[in-house]
């Protein structure tokens, strides 16, 4: 029986809420017949929620979760994964080179790397997605979304730190034919198409097929001169799904998903202000960072898809159990859009070098596999419980290669390529609900995770340091040029060659291209090094290499007077771990339509190791992130004017330890002077932080048909330990040198103090349909971009000495983004017979601009933003 999301019209899912009726009680709760209670809802309507990773109305868990259905998030206007943040308080979800970025109450991870892992737990269907690169492709055909607030490592285990986003897809119906067609048309030129049918191949079999199409933009602009060259930003997706639902009996449920998804364009964008902020001394908001210069290399963005899932069900008469096993895979590349940053008033972009090809590569593989088993008593005992297994493993390829083409002295690029990244997790857990009484119930569960990780491959800086008359330095080398490819996986070999073997190291130098760009100099300049004819490699001068001091050096054979190479270096680390998770709680009805509850319950975020440096330098291993959350709430429901109304109010405080924070650190040390030379960015279990705040919903129902729905968050962070280096202010001048900062009394990034969604709905008669409108209106109070919060930089020397002082401003670094609000509208008429639907939307009708992540380091300051004003119209049939 279909459950979720019933509507007495075609309106949307604050409408459904406010037309309901009223008449079951809670669950494993008994109306008293002497007692006047005010109505419930009737059990076919409730909304339906698996935040407990069992089916159970939204008003019986005992925690925040946030659900939005296909209806609601299409008549809002949120029509991809980013988007959902403005409904969602406390959510903030960012894409930086195809990575996505979850963060609920300002704890997440944006660790991105190969060893990297999401703080906030993304599903499908309630499966387990390790890689959230190219999520966004599933948000088509749904049923709803969930969003579970505070941490979930009892029932949802790994990486749950922060929460879970679930999405959950339509499923076939059984014994009918039905589906529906959308197309829409807005502005920037931007289309899409939508549909699914669903059809049952006999009394017990159905099957539904889901497709999608989309060509977007996210508002860039290229105001360069190279006006060929397209922004980052542009999109065209498309995917499709199967899935098949077999029911022989009641007892009996088998599931299966399988999906294809393709995302191609010019890539995600990002906005360097860094020179902007230092030339003009306008902060961000003060800048349009959507006018980006864009030069050379054009952007481009490949990504596909595919997975198959399926869930198993049995139910006997006390118990049943369920199967899981889910196989997905990603297949990724991206060349990053050549940018040298934004706009500003008095920039002359005539005077920039367009010629420069300096860039990123990006190339990501992975295959998962998840299997879950679980045993679960009928939801009618007093003794409800939970016991389950849990399996991951995950074998990945990985690549990244950036280049400074005209690399004027000494440096050339950097590469991580990794052709053997494994990851495996198991856990087991238990989990279950007591009836104390009819009015008092107690739960708890426990669960024990072991991981265990590996890789292989190389990893470090690509450089060449060519030598001219007299031993000056340094020849320029171009690299990367029109054409260029990288090798990647394709590399003949791994193994890095010994330091005094300057033939093999110039071979595995150039091992690094595949095609080389078409005004390349490096395997000119060094490719008689690798043959063996020239120690000194070959030395020519062009104008574009030209840097006005070095010439070719006489007596050398036509070579260099000096070459030396560094290539990266070998990369071989694993790690093994283990942690216990926990909840502990107890509910309490004062009466069916309201529910008290207190628990307590930990979540963990997985650890690593980092590169294969000195182990005295560098710590080896990151342990596993832990969370504790103390929550207390109140959850109730009541009749108003014959409708229901819904309110709700949480507090909660989180203890945050074992926080990892990057950290650069010296890895390298001239022998000669002592100064360091060579720098990494690694992991460090540096952090403790503490969080507390109160939550509330509320859905309150008007005459006239409206609706008002509030979701607000009241939210306070503070890092309380952890120093690390200043990345911002690495001082070249002093061999790279940066200072240490405290960031205790900071408050935890992208983490607002106050953020609100309100809601305003409304439905009515019109032209013998029914008409329907509503306004989504999204707060964000101002929060910081990173751990630093503007705090001064300060320079030093070798010795740690201060030799300056700046204001995050005046160093290029002010990473507050202001408060700021969010409107999104639609509007839509339904035909009588619901058939056919036509709407408008418009998203972020205000054009607001906002970051929403940023990337800070020496000379770097990107900051990745929300997407600008989209507007549209659609059409939908159903049938």
């Amino acid at each position: 029986m279909k459950k979720l999301f019933l509507t007495c019209s075609t309106a949307s899912f604050a409408v459904a809420l406010a037309c309901m009726p009223a008449t079951a009680s809670a669950q494993g709760v008994e109306d008293d017949p002497g007692e006047e209670t005010s109505p419930r809802v009737d059990d076919d309507n409730v909304i339906i929620v698996t935040a407990n990773r069992i089916e159970e109305d939204i008003q019986d868990v005992a925690g925040v979760v946030q659900v939005l259905s296909a209806d609601e998030l299409r008549e809002s206007g949120i029509q991809e994964l980013r988007q959902l943040q403005v409904a969602v308080p406390g959510l903030s979800i960012a894409n930086q080179e195809g990575n996505v970025e979850i963060f609920i109450r300002g704890v997440g991870s944006a660790n991105n790397t190969e060893l990297g892992d999401p703080g906030a737990a993304p599903h499908l269907n309630g499966v387990y997605i390790p890689r959230p690169r190219g999520l966004g492709l599933m948000f088509y055909d749904l049923e709803r979304v969930e969003v579970n607030k505070g941490p979930q490592g009892t029932l949802f285990g790994r990486n749950a730190l922060a929460g879970t986003l679930n999405i959950i897809t339509a499923r076939p119906e059984l014994g009918a034919v039905e589906g529906y067609a959308q197309a829409e048309y807005g502005n920037r030129d931007s289309y899409a198409a939508e549909g699914a049918i669903s059809v049952p191949l006999g009394s017990t079999f159905a099957a539904r097929l889901a497709g999608t199409y989309t060509n977007r933009d996210y508002g860039y602009n290229n105001v360069g001169l190279q006006p060929e060259l397209d922004p980052a930003g542009l999109e065209e997706n498309y995917g499709g799904r199967l899935s098949l639902l077999w029911e022989p009996s009641s007892d009996l449920e088998l599931l299966i998903v399988g999906d294809y998804g393709k995302e191609t364009g010019t890539g995600y964008p990002g906005s360097d202000i860094f020179e902007a902020v230092t030339t003009t001394g306008l902060r961000a908001d003060d800048l349009d960072l959507r006018d980006v210069v864009y030069r050379a290399v054009q952007g481009d963005m490949e990504n596909e898809l595919w997975g198959v899932q399926g869930l198993l069900r049995y139910r006997f008469d006390t118990f049943s159990i369920e199967l899981d096993a889910s196989h997905r895979s990603v297949d990724f590349e991206q060349t990053n859009a050549s940018a040298f940053g934004i706009d500003y008033p008095g920039r002359d972009l005539t005077t920039d070098d367009y010629d420069n090809f300096s860039g990123q590569y990006w190339l990501t593989k992975s295959e998962s596999q998840v299997l879950e088993v679980r045993a679960l008593a009928a939801p009618d005992q007093r003794f409800r419980w939970t016991v389950g297994g849990f399996y991951f493993n995950e074998d990945q390829q990985v690549g990244f290669l950036s280049l400074a083409d005209k690399g004027y002295c000494c440096y050339s690029g950097t590469e991580f390529t990794f052709p053997d990244v494994n990851g495996e997790s198991f856990a087991f857990y238990a989990d279950a609900t007591f009836d104390v009484s009819d009015r008092l119930r107690i739960f708890g569960g426990v669960r024990y995770t072991e991981e265990e990780k590996s890789r292989v491959g190389i990893g470090g800086n690509l450089a060449l340091t060519l030598g001219g008359e007299d031993f000056a330095c340094c020849f320029a080398t171009r690299f990367g040029t029109e054409g260029f490819e990288p090798n990647f996986l394709d590399r003949p070999t791994f193994t890095v060659p010994d330091a005094d073997d300057r033939q093999g190291i110039a071979q595995f130098l150039i091992d690094s291209i595949r095609t080389p760009g078409a005004r390349d100099t490096l395997i000119a300049q060094i490719g008689a090094i690798a043959d063996g004819t020239n120690t000194n490699g070959t030395c020519f001068e062009r104008d574009d290499i030209d840097n006005g001091f070095v010439t070719c050096p006489d007596g050398f054979d036509g070579g260099f007077s000096f070459a030396n190479l560094t290539i990266p270096s070998a990369q071989q680390g694993s790690s093994e771990f283990d942690f216990l998770d926990w909840r502990a709680g107890l509910e309490f009805d004062f009466s069916p339509d309201v529910m008290a509850y207190a628990k307590v319950a930990t979540g963990h975020k997985s650890g690593g190791f980092n590169d294969s440096f000195d182990i005295n330098v560098v710590p080896e291993l990151f342990a596993p992130e832990s969370l504790i959350v103390y929550e207390a709430g109140i959850r109730s429901e009541f009749g108003m004017g014959g409708r229901r109304a819904v309110a709700n109010l949480s507090g909660f405080y989180y203890d945050y330890d074992d926080q990892v924070f990057q950290d650069l650190t010296v890895i390298n040390v001239d022998p000669t002077t002592g100064d360091p030379n060579g720098y990494s960015l690694v992991n460090r279990n540096v952090g403790k932080s503490r969080l507390y705040g109160l939550e509330g919903q509320a859905i309150i129902p008007f005459e006239g048909n409206y609706t008002l729905t509030l979701n607000a968050l009241i939210l306070d962070t503070e890092i309380e330990q952890g120093v690390v280096a200043d990345v911002r202010s690495q001082n070249f001048d002093a061999g790279g040198v940066t200072s240490l900062i405290d960031l205790s009394g900071n408050r935890l990034p992208l983490a607002s103090e106050f953020s609100l969604a309100a809601k305003l709905s409304q439905y009515f008669d019109m032209f013998g349909g029914t008409f329907d409108w509503q306004a989504l209106l999204s707060y964000r109070s101002d929060f910081f971009l990173t751990q630093f919060n503007e705090n001064e930089v300060v320079f030093v020397d070798v010795e740690q000495n201060v030799v300056d002082t700046q204001t995050a401003l005046e160093a290029g670094f002010p990473d507050r983004q202001p408060g700021f609000v969010t409107l999104n509208l639609g509007a839509g008429w339904t035909t009588p017979d619901g058939r056919f639907r036509v709407e408008g939307y418009a998203a972020n009708f205000l054009d607001e601009q906002a970051s929403q992540k940023a990337i800070v380091g020496s000379g770097l300051n990107v900051r990745f933003l929300n997407d600008a004003r989209r507007y549209g119209i659609r059409l939908i049939t159903r049938f």
